[in-house]
């Protein structure tokens, strides 16, 4: 399997909930309001036999008219239409952003129509029921209508390939994404494991749902994928996308 890290930026953001451009080069994250993290936005492509899956999309920026997750793709010698198979760990502003683009009349409509869209039908609930500022219903409220949008409850399996788990550690319904292909495992944890170094210590964060069940979730998958030689995928973190064992 193929994995490609599409990386929209690096970004602080703090308990505004606000993604504010960050340039290593230049900005000092001391300078930014208290509690700021630095954090990259970084959906990935991974290709399989079958399949050129994306998992997450992003923030939604876009410039002329042109969403940068579709930049991004063609970059990488990706047309959009490609993509068979969208992954959504869950429906916060940063990683569901790209999933719908506006069109100049003002409507919006699937970012990739030729692909089938994964997401928990208990996710897409909480997120339009208004419990929850970090989702942007706007964005999202029309997933309900689209043929190509599949709606799972909890833990299911996608042609002895794709695994999903209903985890709601950092979300009430998150859920952590295998792919497995050929002896190959590739394990996509979202922000229930955002970053390496989250991986290699015990850490509850507060701005989780389930701080506790997230931090025990991060050791037992750090532990097997060691054993199992797993392949990381780290949405958030600055300069390691992709950790392989």
């Amino acid at each position: 399997m193929k994995i490609i890290p599409l990386s929209e930026g690096s970004f602080t953001v703090d308990k505004t909930k606000k993604f504010i451009p960050f340039d290593e080069a230049t900005d000092r994250l001391a300078n930014r309001n208290a509690g700021s993290l630095l954090v990259e936005i970084q959906p990935f492509v991974v290709i399989t036999s079958i399949d050129i899956l994306l998992l997450d999309t992003g923030l939604g920026f876009q410039k002329n008219g042109r969403l940068q997750l579709h930049d991004n793709l063609i970059r990488a010698g990706i047309h959009p239409g490609e993509i068979t198979k969208v992954l959504v760990s869950h429906l916060h502003k940063d990683h569901s952003g790209g999933l719908q683009i506006e069109k100049p009349n003002g409507e919006t409509a699937l970012s990739f129509p030729q692909a089938t869209y994964y997401l928990q039908r208990r996710e897409l609930d909480y997120a339009l029921s208004g419990e929850s500022s970090s989702y942007v219903q706007d964005e999202i409220k029309g997933l309900y209508q689209h043929p190509q949008i599949v709606l799972l409850d909890g833990n299911e399996v996608l042609d002895e390939t794709i695994f999903f788990e209903l985890t709601g550690a950092h979300s009430k319904y998150h859920q952590v994404i295998w792919i497995k292909e050929a002896g190959e495992i590739i394990f996509f944890g979202g922000d229930d494991a955002p970053q390496l170094q989250q991986m290699k210590h015990k850490f509850a964060a507060k701005y989780d749902y389930d701080g506790k069940k997230a931090m025990h979730l991060r050791q037992e998958w750090w532990s097997k994928g060691q054993k199992e030689h797993w392949q990381f995928l780290f949405y958030h973190d600055v300069k390691n996308p992709v950790k392989a064992f």
